[in-house]
């Protein structure tokens, strides 16, 4: 596996590229210490399997970079990983196609599932506390909105109840649908993917966020992510992700 990490503190950065390459076996690390390095690296490469980003860049702001990334190389997950552990941070980097959010003051083991998780079809993120009073000061209206939404989601914990996706009594046609809309991709390619048409899309997508309890992508992710925090304490991180898989 080839990972692209992304930061421009240099202790870190070799610190990082340390940590990864213990962890995954037959892992090559390449460091950039900058987005403009970064371009470069993939411009003149077209072999990473994962890009790991920090959000803090001295050249670039690390959601701008994370939105270009996934416009100009839609097929290589990109997995935050940042000294902010905020509920915002968490949700507006899914929401801009994140596959991950690893907060640095995360545990070696943690950090190894994730990147396992991802590189696997599924979506890490950490769990999280959220909160209507502190966590939305300074975030955008409708970043606040979401964060309610989620708060009220995370009280009624009904998400946290499952511990796999047969409890949610998909169809085989939803769980495909799933599986793409974790991916991050829109109505229109998922259509095209499964062969159906862009209506027959909404309907499933309408029907997998009813059974999630949730009211839009981004939070179907989120709630995915924390339905799979149980099975990786268990230490199966992949088994509630195998049939969502495209």
């Amino acid at each position: 596996m080839k990972v692209l990490l992304i930061d421009d503190h240099p202790l870190i950065l070799s610190a990082l590229e340390t940590v990864i390459v213990g962890l995954v076996d037959q892992t090559e690390v390449v460091g950039a210490d900058s987005a403009a390095q970064a371009r470069q690296h993939l411009q003149t490469r077209q072999d990473f399997d994962l890009v790991l980003l920090d959000l803090q860049l001295g050249d670039a702001n690390g959601f701008d970079l994370l939105t270009e990334f996934r416009g100009n190389y839609p097929a290589l997950p990109v997995v935050v990983i940042s000294a902010s552990d905020r509920s915002s941070d968490v949700i507006r980097a899914i929401d801009q196609g994140a596959m991950g959010f690893v907060p640095k003051r995360s545990g070696t083991e943690v950090l190894m599932q994730a990147l396992k998780l991802v590189m696997s079809g599924g979506i890490y993120v950490p769990p999280m506390s959220l909160t209507t009073d502190g966590s939305a000061q300074g975030v955008a209206d409708t970043q606040a909105d979401k964060l309610l939404q989620m708060s009220e989601l995370a009280r009624g914990s009904e998400f946290q109840r499952h511990t796999d996706l047969e409890s949610l009594s998909l169809t085989p046609r939803q769980t495909d649908v799933l599986g793409l809309l974790l991916q991050g991709k829109p109505n229109k390619l998922i259509a095209r993917e499964l062969g159906v048409s862009v209506e027959t899309v909404k309907d499933h997508v309408a029907a997998v966020l009813k059974a999630l309890g949730v009211s839009s992508r981004t939070q179907a992710v989120l709630a995915v992510g924390q339905m799979v925090q149980m099975p990786l304490a268990a230490g199966k991180p992949f088994s509630i992700y195998r049939s969502v898989r495209a």
